[in-house]
């Protein structure tokens, strides 16, 4: 499995083209807007796409999802139900922040447990609440890697003042879902640069283990 990070919308999130390098055949995480863009960087990895993959429901992260399955024809897996809320508001949400988005119907809600697969790569999926009730995360246990969106970033977690955002929620998932699958995991966060659970669970002054000590 490779991946390469492409940052779109006015918010720079970072949008993942991954794939298979025995097929070439691969998915978009959450390509939220420049399709053009984004377009353009699966061509030049000669990557065949099989489907977008969404971690949640906001604007950033799936904006222009939609837009972009019917174009090429492409399957909408994710994010779990309960972010159906944020999706239905796309329309309304992205002119407030300088976006065109489009409501759309994913074609597979995801749970906790289930898999997604492109190429012989499969990815799990874990539900991780907090930032929006809906977010999960994709793990690959072969490639000790993830694609964990807004739940956690390099020094920091996601926003939570969100409507139905749960901080402890968040906290919950991050230190009970996340952290048991291994310090060396290396993830994309939604926005900036990359890190491990290991560095975080060291310096991260929200879920660091010395804070959550103290809690």
């Amino acid at each position: 499995m490779r991946a390469a990070i492409i940052p779109v919308t006015p918010f720079q999130q970072n949008c993942s083209l991954v794939w298979c390098t025995k097929t070439m055949r691969g998915a978009l995480v959450d390509p939220g807007g420049e399709l053009e863009k984004l377009k353009e960087a699966v061509a030049k990895a000669g990557v065949t796409l099989e489907k977008i993959l969404l971690t949640h429901g906001h604007a950033d992260h799936c904006g222009q999802a939609g837009m972009l399955a019917e174009e090429l024809g492409l399957p909408i897996e994710g994010p779990h139900e309960a972010d159906r809320f944020w999706i239905s508001r796309l329309d309304e949400d992205g002119p407030r922040f300088g976006m065109q988005c489009a409501v759309f119907e994913p074609t597979r809600w995801l749970k906790d447990g289930d898999t997604v697969s492109f190429g012989e790569v499969t990815l799990e999926v874990i539900h991780c609440p907090g930032h929006t009730p809906g977010h999960v995360v994709f793990f690959s246990r072969e490639a000790n890697f993830a694609f964990v969106g807004d739940v956690i970033f390099q020094g920091s977690i996601g926003r939570t003042d969100f409507p139905m955002s749960d901080h402890q929620s968040l906290l919950d998932a991050i230190t009970q879902k996340l952290w048991p699958l291994g310090d060396g995991v290396t993830f994309v966060p939604g926005h900036g640069a990359t890190s491990t659970f290991g560095q975080e669970r060291k310096t991260n002054p929200f879920v660091g283990d010395a804070v959550m000590a103290r809690t």
